[in-house]
């Protein structure tokens, strides 16, 4: 393993999607800070325990430790998230450096072409179930674990569903846009409000490190990502809550459950005052 000032070590999960990440990253550390990279691709809790329901156990941070302490240990310089899969909080001595230009940021239904009803579709995502209640009011939620193409199969070839939602950036890096057997559905965000953080790629660095790697970051993604990571905390944070949290031009999409989906116009000067009133509407 390398370990020289010239070269960045990213640390980062093995599945497609993620090393797919590690590549827009890569490419980023060497265009604008002139550095060779090194991928050091790793296994998480999450990757491992395929059995659990990530509703049950809480997926913040499943997906994140093993990567956050490779920094920690000196193995790696810096860490290639998914934004949403973050908690709201870093381990001492790290911090989210950047947040990289954010991809589509809509959800996608998926479903078999030749299903004649939609009775299953697959999703452990609360945010996602509570915002599809009022279409599908008698559908049976299931979970499937894996990474893309595996959920694809298992609703296309395999038939266990009848559906389910992804997340339309995965599918852009991946340049997924078709699937044998499947019907793709973008929903926008005013009828499916996205996780904070959906379609960022975050890189996480040593605290020291911080100012280094910051050059990575988008501005306006940096803006909205770290207002709707604000909001996730405020609203107690993980993703057993079903919220949605969105920021686009001055525009702020919300969604939980005892509200439904809200629009606000976004002001930083009263961003707080803003998310003192979300917070008030689910007390």
């Amino acid at each position: 393993m390398t370990n020289s000032a010239n070269t960045c070590r990213l640390a980062t999960r093995k599945s497609p999607l993620a090393l797919r990440q590690t590549e827009i990253v890569a490419d980023l550390v060497q265009d604008l800070m002139g550095l060779d990279v090194e991928v050091i691709p790793m296994t998480t809790t999450g990757d491992q325990r395929i059995d659990w329901s990530l509703q049950e156990q809480g997926g913040k941070g499943l997906f994140t430790k093993e990567l956050e302490q490779a920094i920690l240990d000196g193995r790696a310089d810096i860490a290639v998230h998914s934004a949403k899969d973050m908690p709201t909080t870093d381990p001492e001595g790290l911090e989210i450096a950047a947040f990289l230009k954010r991809e589509d940021p809509r959800d996608v239904l998926v479903t078999r072409a030749n299903a004649t009803s939609i009775q299953k579709l697959a999703s452990g995502s609360p945010r996602r179930i509570s915002q599809l209640k009022n279409r599908f009011p008698e559908v049976e939620w299931l979970e499937l674990r894996g990474n893309v193409e595996t959920r694809l199969n298992k609703i296309g070839e395999n038939e266990e569903a009848d559906g389910t939602i992804l997340a339309r950036a995965g599918l852009n890096r991946l340049k997924i846009d078709q699937f044998p057997g499947l019907h793709f559905e973008t929903m926008e965000v005013d009828k499916m409000v996205p996780a904070p953080g959906q379609a960022a790629i975050a890189v996480q660095t040593r605290t020291s490190e911080f100012e280094k790697y910051s050059v990575l970051g988008d501005q306006a993604t940096e803006k909205s990502v770290r207002f709707e990571r604000k909001v996730l905390e405020r609203m107690g944070g993980g993703c057993q809550i079903a919220l949605g949290v969105h920021l686009s031009n001055d525009t702020l999409y919300f969604f939980h459950e005892k509200t439904g989906i809200v629009v606000k116009e976004f002001h930083s000067q009263t961003e707080d005052v803003l998310i003192q009133e979300l917070v008030g509407r689910i007390q």
